[in-house]
């Protein structure tokens, strides 16, 4: 997450010195409503008396001097926060009590600051089932119920390694050494192992808690009811007409094999779209269908609009949105969605909307 500062300095270097400060926006105001757009926007509240007229659609915290930073937090969400990797020092564990989040157990490591602090609460224990990345062995954390556990509420959690593949052995097994051990457990527990796959295929082992990771972006591959929650556009910045046997782009690669329309889109893979994406990965500009043609450059890549007669600079192109899918250019190009959801650069305008 990047977080942008912006401090509105008095000609004599000074920073909100007074209550009273007489602001005279020109200029600044313009380039800081431009910067802010879309995001949401925390500012001091003398600040904010200024500025509440020009900052409309906008989701704006409003702090004071004396604010304490647990109430802060509290002003965004009020709901249970999960850190899903736990806390690996001392420091951390004392910032994630202060705040009241969830913690998730992963090694005795974990457990032995747990156990330094005596603090038993809001905490998730994970055990590895067969993923074999994070997690106890179910002996392991036997031992440690049977010292620590046994008259403690907490959550047992594990992780499925292919529940988007239904009919995959490791669900079956990974479902019975799940359930193995929690009938060893006290009944008053709580169980979650159901991420987006198990709540798709596998909805009887929903239990008490759901993570619902990628199925909540729209990126899950299997399941055409869920739509991309986002989408990433850009306009078309230029249109030109090739003959036969010219080439767009480096290396050449896209040989025109017949007169063509190529739209130049102002995105490329200094924004976050893969250099690699082949020719023919489809893209949509105003409803329609269109392919990409030639090499994503740093900027811009191109894209055939021949068969788009209503096409013209500034309309837009999506990659992605809830008319086209994540998935339609990921699985084409080797990628999954959270890959390129997370390529999206910070130079890229984000505009947030609550539906």
């Amino acid at each position: 997450m990047d977080v942008i500062l912006i401090a509105a300095v008095t000609q004599d270097g000074f920073i909100a010195r007074h209550e009273n400060e007489v602001t005279s926006w020109t200029k600044d105001l313009w380039l800081f409503k431009q910067q802010t757009l879309g995001y949401p926007v925390i500012m001091g509240s003398n600040t904010w008396s200024t500025l509440k007229t020009e900052l409309k659609n906008r989701e704006v915290i409003i702090i004071h001097r004396n604010d304490v930073a647990k109430e802060v937090l509290r002003k965004i969400s009020s709901k249970k926060i999960l850190l899903m990797q736990g806390v690996y020092s001392e420091e951390d564990f004392k910032e994630a009590q202060e705040h009241s989040l969830d913690l998730v157990i992963h090694n005795k490591h974990q457990f032995e600051i747990i156990k330094l602090n005596n603090v038993f609460t809001n905490l998730w224990f994970k055990i590895n089932t067969g993923m074999n990345r994070l997690g106890f062995d179910e002996d392991e954390f036997l031992d440690i119920y049977d010292s620590f556990l046994s008259d403690k509420k907490f959550t047992l959690m594990s992780h499925l390694s292919a529940s988007n593949v239904p009919d995959d052995q490791s669900n079956k097994n990974q479902f019975e050494r799940f359930d193995k051990l929690s009938n060893k457990l006290h009944p008053d527990i709580l169980r979650s192992i159901a991420n987006t796959g198990c709540i798709l295929n596998f909805p009887e082992k929903s239990f008490d808690w759901v993570r619902v990771g990628i199925g909540i972006f729209g990126g899950y591959i299997g399941n055409s009811e869920l739509k991309t929650a986002m989408t990433l556009r850009s306009p078309i910045i230029n249109i030109r007409k090739i003959q036969q046997g010219e080439r767009v782009g480096y290396d050449g690669r896209a040989l025109a094999e017949k007169e063509m329309k190529i739209a130049t889109i102002y995105c490329g893979y200094a924004d976050g779209l893969p250099h690699h994406i082949k020719d023919g990965t489809q893209v949509m500009i105003n409803s329609h269908m269109a392919n990409i043609f030639g090499k994503v450059s740093m900027d811009v890549c191109t894209v055939d609009v021949t068969d788009i007669s209503e096409c013209k600079i500034g309309d837009y192109c999506e990659f992605f949105s809830p008319d086209l899918s994540i998935n339609n250019i990921t699985s084409s190009n080797n990628l999954i969605s959270y890959d390129l959801m997370i390529r999206i650069k910070s130079r890229v305008k984000r505009i947030y909307k609550n539906l």
